[in-house]
């Protein structure tokens, strides 16, 4: 099946979401002014470097794009997502995203893992060729979903809804001088006044401008915190029954 991004969520909006410069392996450098590119081991490789998300991406349905550098080669370069306590660095060359219950990760040699146990998924990938890979996160249905170039390879993980703590996009590579830069992200609306939050902020060029709107405190919060999903979903529980 080919997608396109409008036809995996076309009842959404942007997200803003980077790779998490403070939370990363010593050998990735998380580059550019929005810190979308992670460069991972600049000089050379001894090991398997690792970076998170920003936010989390409970409580919502997710998409976002990785476009992987030409230089596809190694041991192991890994997508997918995992909890704050899935290591990002290994003295070694492994398939850290997968590797035990606190992450699930795709690695460019076509293989699933999670749990330290791994299974065939897809075609390896052709190495010294860039991609772009793209992964729909559905915390409703459970699901993780990978495409490649536009091609969905298929649900690869089910049951992510039972997991109580919060999941992160996660990416890993042991190849030196590799690059991944987030592309497209894109999540469904949580609820009409997570539509009505869009609408509004399509509106405000600087987040200064919040403040000055005549909305109660509470919204002012929500708005300026449209990035982090747990956080919306919080205050669209308290805000339910409340008029705006």
């Amino acid at each position: 099946m080919v997608c396109t991004r409008h036809q995996i969520i076309q009842d959404g909006c942007e997200e803003q979401w980077t790779w998490n410069k403070k939370d990363k392996s010593h050998e990735v450098k998380v580059q550019g002014k929005r810190y979308l590119t992670a460069h991972f081991h600049p000089n050379w490789s001894n090991g398997t470097a690792g970076v998170r998300g920003s936010v989390p991406l409970n409580y919502g349905r997710h998409y976002w794009e990785i476009k992987v550098s030409q230089r596809i080669f190694g041991t192991s370069m890994m997508f997918g997502i995992g909890t704050r306590r899935a290591r990002l660095h290994v003295d070694s060359f492994v398939n850290m995203l997968g590797e035990d219950e606190h992450s699930w990760g795709l690695s460019h040699k076509g293989l699933l893992w999670h749990n330290g146990q791994c299974k065939e998924f897809t075609k390896p990938f052709t190495e010294n060729q860039a991609t772009t890979l793209g992964m729909l996160f559905d915390w409703f249905e459970g699901t993780l979903t990978y495409f490649k170039d536009g091609v969905s390879l298929g649900v690869a993980f089910t049951g992510l809804n039972n997991i109580e703590e919060d999941l992160f996009p996660l990416v890993s590579s042991t190849a030196a001088k590799t690059e991944m830069t987030l592309g497209i992200r894109r999540r469904a609306y949580l609820s009409l006044q997570d539509r009505c939050r869009a609408t509004i902020l399509s509106s405000v060029k600087r987040q200064n401008e919040i403040d000055i709107l005549p909305l109660p405190k509470t919204i002012k919060r929500f708005l300026k915190n449209y990035n982090n999903s747990t956080y919306a979903v919080t205050v669209l529980n308290n805000t339910a029954t409340s008029p705006l």
